[in-house]
């Protein structure tokens, strides 16, 4: 038989559990602190609501929910490119005027910019804009993002950014939680 306390305790501990397994974590540290305001961000927009010119995205969603996703060039793959569907499909049902904005970095903008209209055709993403940062291979510097990082999706809402994570290994699995960070 268990003792009350140690039902308690048993409790306590499924309860954590589920809890902890609840709140989606990241695998690295990648993308602006939560609360800071969105730094501005220059990309030339390849395929999208924006088609062929460069766009200060920060200025133009204003204080419109926005996921911003920074995908290594080099590391994109089809589990990532699953979450990227997933979000898209659910993005808009989520919060009023949400977009995505998908920002490849790379070392090849050129190669890249010819690339993403094929990536678009094979995912006939509706609420995506597919972007190339013409910057330093890393990444824009303001945003922090982590070379480790398959991916970064930062949350923007208010200007401000809710929340960011660095996923070593994306998939669509965790759709859903990134998307609860538009409320």
């Amino acid at each position: 038989m268990f003792s009350l306390a140690r039902l308690g305790f048993i409790a306590a501990t499924v309860t954590g559990c589920l809890l902890t397994s609840a709140t989606l974590r990241a695998d690295v540290d990648s993308g602006p602190t939560a609360g800071a305001a969105v730094p501005p961000l220059k990309v030339f927009a390849v395929v999208g609501d924006v088609n062929g010119e460069q766009v200060e995205f920060t200025g133009r969603r204003e204080k419109k929910p926005t996921l911003y996703l920074f995908v290594p060039a080099e590391k994109f793959s089809r589990p990532t490119a699953r979450l990227m569907r997933k979000l898209d499909e659910k993005v808009a049902e989520t919060a009023a005027d949400a977009e995505i904005v998908a920002v490849w970095v790379t070392g090849n903008v050129d190669e890249t910019k010819a690339y993403l209209p094929r990536v678009q055709m094979s995912l006939k993403l509706d609420e995506t804009t597919f972007c190339v940062f013409e910057g330093d291979a890393s990444g824009p510097q303001n945003w922090g993002i982590n070379t480790d990082a398959d991916l970064t999706v930062v949350t923007v809402i208010e200007g401000q950014v809710k929340q960011s994570w660095g996923f070593v290994s994306a998939n669509e699995t965790v759709a859903d939680q990134v998307l609860k960070s538009l409320h």
